[in-house]
């Protein structure tokens, strides 16, 4: 597996601040793949944002020598994935691959949680992918139904 290359590539990675995302984002880059460090910087519950993880990111991503941006936007905001897509599209002309891997923790067992706190948690884990692979599907088919024939 260590031979597969994504040179040429472009990569957006939601939720890439911290954790799993992060481990995906400095894979692709490692393996070639200029990478949308997406991360709405929130704590683990949703609350607050800024772009300090994944701007910390893709300055990982190029001391390493690769290429990356960050984007501050939320996945599960139509806008904000608009403008994600736009920023990717603008900076390098393609999208070949979205994980989509953003997430938030309501840390309550299902009988203490509010339906608010539920509500949000389907908005950024259910949403949070279909909005992104809904935004960059146009972009992306006719790579992949070329590359299927």
């Amino acid at each position: 597996m260590a031979d597969i290359r994504f040179d040429g590539k472009v990569a957006i990675v939601t939720g890439a601040g911290g954790g799993l995302g992060r481990q995906h984002a400095l894979e692709l880059a490692r393996r070639g793949a200029k990478v949308v460090v997406n991360d709405l910087g929130g704590s683990m519950d949703g609350s607050g944002g800024n772009s300090a993880a994944a701007e910390a990111v893709v300055a990982e991503i190029k001391a390493l020598g690769g290429e990356a941006i960050a984007n501050g936007s939320s996945v599960a905001d139509d806008a904000g994935v608009a403008l994600m897509v736009q920023q990717t599209m603008e900076t390098w002309g393609r999208i070949d691959i979205l994980v989509a891997n953003a997430g938030i923790l309501r840390d309550k067992s299902f009988s203490k949680m509010e339906i608010a706190d539920f509500e949000l948690v389907m908005n950024v884990h259910l949403m949070g992918t279909v909005k992104p692979a809904k935004a960059v599907w146009e972009i992306m088919k006719p790579r992949i139904m070329a590359e299927s024939l």
